[in-house]
């Protein structure tokens, strides 16, 4: 019964009523009789058909899965059971020829192309109809498309009019561009921003009229801006600040003792705080109002941030109220400021994936105080642990991993500069952070102990870019190789594992315009700088080796810098086109011969190379023996790009089409890694590239990547022998579990 059933949800259009045919869509035809063309037509086409209605069935590749599932479903006895479940959850019924508006949508592609300049055009519908499914064709006949002449502004030399003549040099409409309603609108909001900083509260962007005249010919337009004469006079004046009144310790419910408490008066605020709460200089950083300045929207939503980003107040609420009913021309302003709990504990548990192919869970519970000091200080104290497992990564070993990690970080909203004062005046709280932290690793072929404390800065500079600056950097590191042959082999290896201090400097700077969903293209980069061992190497004394050390221990002395810059390019709103380049670089002096362990760059894994194992790609030409205990391989040196098409299939369910290129190399020769020597000439014949197809579940909180890849190009093969293109066999087994790596990652890869 199961397969007639499948058999017949097969044909999409069999269980469709009498007399009914099964709709696929519309199409448009845009000046079919026309010899020329419209700027953007593909564009303008696309617009036009996601405006037509009803849409047809979902589907895939032509495919209408959710009309499928509703025919297999068929009609459910019960209103529960799988049948039912499957229907109404997983099934669309057909969208039927009958509920296409013909007239309707003529309309509605004729608006639009009146919007875009279009406004002599008419659209035509019809029908056609093959094998019981219908398709509606849409003809536009466009016509010629408007310019603008010329815009007039108001020509008052007083009062409101007179601010909207004096910013028309910042208009978004011009002469000689085309017309355009949405333009149109966004003038309207530019004005009202205009006058909003002018102090003009009451004013609002419909309070504006532009008019257009098309009468003039040569399919040109004139527009006039005008303020409406039904604009209410309160809506024509600038206000300025009057009282500055602040509640720290608002009740939604409504506190009238709080109100009848004595106001504390600082500066330009009354502050209502009879628990003494908070420090008076906390709010010098949060309100940017002045009693007696003109009001501005950039102070208003500044303060509004701050308050709600300082991470101290779960509601915040600002009232402006006119002084004596408007007559004043003034604003009393009030901020209602709802604290959070002084004390939460926060359970956490998480999914990880990492560039070496190891996935697991880590549960993390965290104990935050606020307001520690009164100044809206924040400490988290927390601990964490996590279990990991590697499920396919090339080496010969499998095994897993834990680790522990206890950290305290205060963190204070504010630059604490000693013998400076520093006032941040934009929208965002800058920080400074004291952190220290403890970490237990261990894994099948290594153990690691980490001590770290830090002293530094965190700040944005706009909602695109972010500094992070720790001036102090203090980190203790003991590795220990659970197999002591592995570092008689290879000296360098064991250098890098030393324990050592790594002191020194760390900044970050961050751009990431992704937050801006409007841009067809996004880009991301993160640039970063450590040093170690400059000014720590200076107060340090030698050993008996001519080492540098502190209480026993050897000093790291390196400069690290990495570059990762990233591009989105969003083909349409299913298919996203992501790039990756990835550029990194260390040099050691002095007492270091080689990068630490945890300072390295690698190369392969989940993240990263992904047809090659994690972290025994490289460096350069050498290949790492399978029989080697230990086979992470560590370099100096890096470059990395990858490239990623992803598409969206159906629901959370996406796919994509990659390749990975790049390898690590070391400064300096190692006798016991022939070939991993970084050499300008040669360099490039050292690429390593892979290729491969990958599947993931995207629920926006929660992303599982499953990724499959092979590799086309071997750079530890012999010379002319690397690319390996032609010998790709899929169906041979050995070649297969040989070449076929499988990367479990949890979130994209970049």
């Amino acid at each position: 019964m199961i397969s007639c059933l499948m058999v017949a949800a097969c044909s999409t259009t069999k269980h469709l009523p009498e007399g009914e045919n099964l709709y696929v869509g519309a199409s448009v035809k845009i000046n079919p009789d026309s010899t020329g063309k419209i700027k953007d037509e593909k564009g303008i086409k696309g617009v036009l058909e996601s405006k037509t209605r009803p849409l047809p069935n979902s589907s895939v590749l032509g495919f209408k899965y959710k009309l499928f599932f509703y025919n297999l479903a068929g009609e459910p006895t019960k209103e529960k059971g799988f049948r039912h479940w499957l229907r109404n959850k997983w099934g669309q019924p057909p969208v039927l020829g009958s509920q296409v508006k013909l007239k309707y949508n003529n309309d509605v592609l004729r608006s639009y192309l009146s919007t875009i300049g279009y406004l002599q055009a008419e659209v035509t519908g019809d029908t056609v109809i093959k094998n019981k499914k219908v398709k509606a064709i849409y003809t536009a006949q466009t016509g010629t498309r408007y310019k603008i002449n010329k815009v007039s502004f108001p020509k008052d030399s007083t009062g409101i009019a007179a601010n909207i003549n004096n910013n028309s040099s910042k208009s978004l409409l011009k002469a000689g561009d085309f017309y355009d309603f949405e333009t149109i609108k966004n003038e309207r909001i530019r004005i009202d921003n205009d006058l909003k900083e002018a102090g003009y509260f009451y004013f609002s962007p419909d309070f504006l009229l532009i008019q257009a005249d098309s009468t003039i010919g040569k399919n040109m337009v004139n527009l006039f801006v005008k303020v409406k004469e039904s604009t209410p006079d309160v809506s024509k004046k600038p206000y300025t600040i009057n009282n500055i009144t602040i509640y720290p310790n608002y009740n939604l419910r409504g506190d009238s003792s709080i109100k009848a408490s004595k106001p504390i008066l600082y500066k330009d605020f009354k502050i209502l705080d009879p628990k003494n709460t908070f420090k008076l200089g906390v709010f010098d950083r949060l309100v940017f109002f002045n009693k007696g300045e003109t009001y501005n929207r950039r102070d208003h939503n500044q303060s509004l941030n701050r308050m709600v980003n300082i991470g101290t107040f779960k509601f915040v609420k600002a009232d402006f109220i006119p002084v004596d009913s408007f007559k004043n021309n003034q604003l009393n302003v009030d901020f209602y400021l709802t604290p959070l709990k002084k004390n939460s504990l926060s359970f956490q548990v998480t999914g990880t994936s990492k560039s070496n192919n190891f996935v697991g869970s880590e549960v993390k519970i965290t104990q935050t105080t606020r307001n520690v000091f009164r100044g809206a200080e924040q400490l988290e104290v927390s601990a964490s642990g996590g279990f990991e497992t590697q499920i396919k990564g090339g080496q010969s070993k499998q095994g897993n991993s834990y680790s522990l990690t206890g950290q305290a970080k205060l963190s204070f909203p504010r630059f604490l500069i000693p013998f400076f004062k520093f006032n941040s005046t934009n929208a965002f709280i800058p920080r400074t952070n004291i952190m220290a932290s403890y970490q237990i690793l261990s894994r099948i072929d290594y153990s690691l102990n980490a001590i770290k404390a830090e002293f530094g800065y965190n700040w944005k500079e706009s909602v695109f870019k972010e500094h992070t600056f720790n001036p102090i950097s203090i980190n203790y590191v003991q590795s220990n190789i659970k197999n002591d042959t592995v570092l008689t082999r290879n000296p360098a290896l064991r250098t890098s594992l030393e324990p050592q201090y790594i002191i020194g400097l760390n900044y970050n700077f961050t751009y990431n315009d992704q937050v801006d969903n409007s841009r067809r293209n996004n880009i991301y980069f993160s640039g970063d700088l450590e040093t170690a061992g400059n000014l720590a190497g200076l107060v340090t004394s030698k050993n008996d080796l001519g080492k540098k050390t502190l209480f026993g221990t050897a000093l790291s002395q390196f400069i690290r810098l990495e570059g990762d810059i990233r591009n989105y390019y969003k083909v349409n709103k299913n298919v996203t086109w992501a790039s990756r380049f990835n550029l990194g670089y260390g040099y050691t002096y002095g007492n270091s011969t080689s990068l630490p362990f945890v300072r390295q760059f690698f190369a392969g894994g989940s993240s990263d190379i992904r047809a090659f194992g994690a972290r025994i790609l490289g460096p350069g030409s050498y290949k790492v023996p399978d029989t080697l205990g230990f086979r992470d391989q560590g370099g100096d040196i890096k470059i990395m790009l990858n490239t990623e098409l992803r598409f969206k299939l159906f629901s959370i369910f996406y796919g994509a089409l990659f390749a990975d290129a790049g390898n690590i190399w070391l400064r300096k020769d190692d006798a016991t890694r022939p070939g991993a020597k970084f050499k300008f000439n040669s360099f490039m014949d050292e690429i390593a590239v892979g290729t491969g197809a990958g599947l993931r579940v995207d629920a926006s909180f929660f992303v599982l990547r499953l990724d499959v890849a092979f590799p086309i190009r071997k750079p530890y093969l012999p010379e002319g022998k690397r690319w390996v293109i032609n010998d790709l066999n899929f169906g041979d087994k050995a070649w297969r579990k040989e070449n076929l790596i499988f990367n479990l990652g949890i979130g994209y890869p970049f």
